[in-house]
């Protein structure tokens, strides 16, 4: 953000909810305010983005260390790890969408069919107006503050919901926002299930979520009472497989992306399916990787966190014991300790793909290694089930690579790596069909919060309209015919056969 001093904000642009009082606005009055600023186009002009974006900046810089110990607080998060994957990504989308923020903000012209002309036409970006950003706790820095940038350089004015059950971060983000954001522009809503569903009843121009499918549907039902476009970030069981190439950087790879966050990564790899022959020795290789990162004992490590809260823990040890139970299954590693919500990283084989734990999304440091046949095979098992929001691949061949992008679904693919696709500013992030829909990060949050708006202008000095008002004699509508077919007939060959034609 640079070294030079940072410009103080006017008294009514950094000033504390109502004046400073203390006392937090109703959900119903911070929505009425919001829309009276949608109303008077405060987040219209460059400036004002721009404004905001820098206060959000030096939110991040300023407020780290009360970050951090929030993160460390509600997670165990690692302060490296949360630098990595909460603080600097979103540093990094403020710098990029500053930098690139007259450029999206630009109108672009469109051509105009000669029997049209004299005319003008154009399509700009405008505002949608009030948007909801809905934070999960798993990245409650990351998945709250990065939508923001979003809809902040889109020139919105947005409402923010912080996960409570992240409630050390949440109460960061509700005291520092104020201070570096104009409230008039966005304001911080803290509380459970109960306020998010005051915010889901009221009607907003943009709501994006990010957790489970199950609240996914609940905020989609909501919004759609009100014809309010949404994007989704869900999740799902997101597979690695592995083919071939160097098995030990696969599997530091792929430990190290089910690691992260204790596995409670949307994108983390969910499950291993290991081809062909030769793949025996994966699962011992994956868990010699973990005990490199973290040795024998992980809960001694500075750089492995914790799982979120007792219920999410008691699922997850439920997983251990099912496994354990189960003669056919081989766990590597499975201790744990309830006062500490400490879960060792975990590999199970000989999972059955039928088992609870291959139903849902694990959403923590456990991970079934199952075995096929063929690339094919593996493919097939991916498909079968609800889309994934990534999908990752093992191998140094081409040939694979291509069959892979062209036949598995998911809302990413990566190949040789997990999870940092996640972080780039120059990538959509976002799902498909069951993991989600819409995206955001870059250009693509600009693009999100934005209403691509066609402008077209004809004078009236000289009306060339006349030949297309009625009556319609012969004459007349073979030349209205001609152009209406002149406007779209270079583009004839590549309307697909099997589009409907529109309104």
């Amino acid at each position: 953000m640079g070294s030079k001093p940072h410009r103080k904000l006017p008294a009514l642009e950094i000033g504390q909810y109502d004046g400073g009082s203390g006392h937090a606005p109703s959900v119903q009055d911070v929505h009425v305010q919001l829309r009276d600023a949608r109303s008077s186009r405060l987040m219209h002009a460059r400036r004002m983005r721009a404004t905001q974006l820098k206060g959000l900046g030096r939110l991040l810089v300023e407020g780290e260390q009360e970050l951090l110990d929030a993160l460390a607080s509600d997670l165990g998060k690692p302060p490296v790890e949360a630098h990595l994957t909460e603080i600097d990504i979103v540093k990094h989308e403020v710098d990029f969408a500053l930098l690139h923020l007259s450029e999206w903000m630009e109108a672009h012209h469109a051509r105009v069919p000669m029997m049209l002309q004299p005319a003008s036409a154009k399509t700009e970006p405008q505002p949608k107006g009030a948007a909801l950003v809905i934070g999960a706790w798993n990245y409650p820095v990351q998945v709250l503050l990065g939508p923001l940038v979003g809809a902040l350089a889109a020139g919105n004015v947005v409402a923010l919901k912080p996960s409570e059950l992240a409630p050390a971060t949440s109460a960061v983000i509700a005291r520092l926002v104020p201070r570096y954001l104009d409230p008039r522009a966005v304001r911080v809503v803290e509380g459970g299930a109960g306020v998010a569903a005051e915010l889901l009843e009221l009607e907003w121009d943009h709501i994006c979520f990010t957790g489970s499918e199950r609240v996914g549907r609940i905020v989609a039902e909501a919004a759609a009472r009100h014809l309010t476009p949404v994007t989704l970030e869900l999740g799902g069981k997101s597979p690695a497989v592995v083919l071939d190439g160097n098995l030990h950087a696969a599997a530091r790879r792929i430990a190290h992306g089910k690691a992260l966050n204790a596995g409670q990564t949307c994108t983390a790899p969910d499950y291993v399916l290991a081809v062909g022959q030769g793949m025996e020795k994966l699962p011992e290789v994956i868990h010699r990787a973990f005990v490199r990162f973290f040795g024998r004992d992980a809960s001694t490590s500075r750089d492995y966190g914790r799982i979120v809260n007792r219920k999410a823990f008691d699922r997850l040890v439920g997983f251990i014991e099912d496994a354990e139970i189960d003669r056919s299954v081989t766990v590597i590693g499975g201790r744990h300790d309830a006062e500490t919500l400490y879960i060792e990283p975990t590999v199970l084989v000989g999972v059955d793909p039928a088992s609870p734990i291959m139903q849902e999304e694990i959403f923590g440091p456990l991970l079934p290694i199952l075995r096929v046949e063929s690339l094919d095979e593996a493919m097939q098992f991916i498909n079968a089930r609800p889309s994934p929001l990534a999908a990752y691949l093992f191998s140094e061949r081409p040939r694979p690579h291509s069959a892979f992008e062209q036949q598995v679904r998911a809302g990413a693919i990566a190949f040789n790596v997990c999870n940092l696709h996640a972080g780039m500013s120059t990538l959509p992030f976002g799902g498909v069909g069951a993991s989600g829909m819409g995206n955001y990060h870059g250009r693509f949050g600009f693009d999100t919060f934005s209403q691509l708006r066609p402008v077209f202008s004809k004078t009236a000095l000289v009306d060339t309209l006349k030949i297309a008002y009625p009556p319609y004699r012969k004459g007349k509508t073979r030349v209205v015919r001609s152009v209406n077919l002149g406007s779209a007939s270079k583009q004839k060959l590549e309307v697909n056969p099997g589009d409907k034609p529109g309104m």
